[in-house]
């Protein structure tokens, strides 16, 4: 069961639901959907999925990513480090059904937790890493604000070939909200269908 806690206007972010975790075994065992995380070189079973998940649920800052129409399940975002003592938080973004790729729910969703973490959690510095062979991702990023802020030569490599792990951050002056400011100022924009 899902719960709409932060509405887009393609996808809602939801507490995860543990119950999922056949979903995303079939997910984090497809080497297209995982060759850009740290898991693709591991071995999940529906075991090791369940305890990832519940272990991501019991986080304060982990979400579901939800289809808005079809209430599906297509993912999950979130913050898996805060330091809210410095103001800095590190995304994390998994879009594991490859049927919504490229077709802006990614945005939708990093838009949603960006507004989360700069307006809820008063952050001033959000970064997430990415590898250098994943263009479609580092288009999406730069596409809601985030730039380069360093990276590490050549520390992945796939099929012979090395590739570089991309820093990317935003701060919160870069930020514009999309979604929260509207809903503090009872000025929804946002129409849930």
């Amino acid at each position: 069961m899902y719960f709409k806690k932060l509405i887009g206007e393609k996808c809602y972010l939801s507490p995860i639901d543990v119950e999922d975790y056949e979903k995303y075994t079939q997910w984090v065992n497809d080497m297209e959907v995982a060759s850009g995380v740290v898991f693709a070189s591991k071995m999940i079973g529906i075991k090791q999925e369940k305890e990832a998940l519940e272990r991501l649920s019991n986080g304060r800052y982990n979400f579901a990513i939800i289809d808005k129409k079809k209430d599906e399940l297509i993912g999950n975002i979130g913050f898996p480090k805060v330091d809210l003592l410095n103001k800095a938080g590190v995304i994390g973004l998994f879009i594991g059904n490859k049927e919504y790729w490229g077709k802006g729910y990614g945005v939708d969703a990093i838009n949603l937790i960006l507004d989360y973490g700069f307006n809820i959690l008063n952050l001033h510095n959000i970064s997430l890493t990415v590898y250098s062979f994943n263009k479609p991702a580092i288009k999406c990023y730069k596409k809601v604000g985030f730039r380069e802020a360093g990276r590490l030569r050549g520390v992945k490599c796939i099929a012979g070939k090395k590739y570089d792990e991309i820093f990317m951050d935003i701060l919160a002056s870069e930020y514009q909200s999309v979604y929260i400011e509207d809903i503090v100022n009872n000025k929804s924009t946002i129409k849930d269908k």
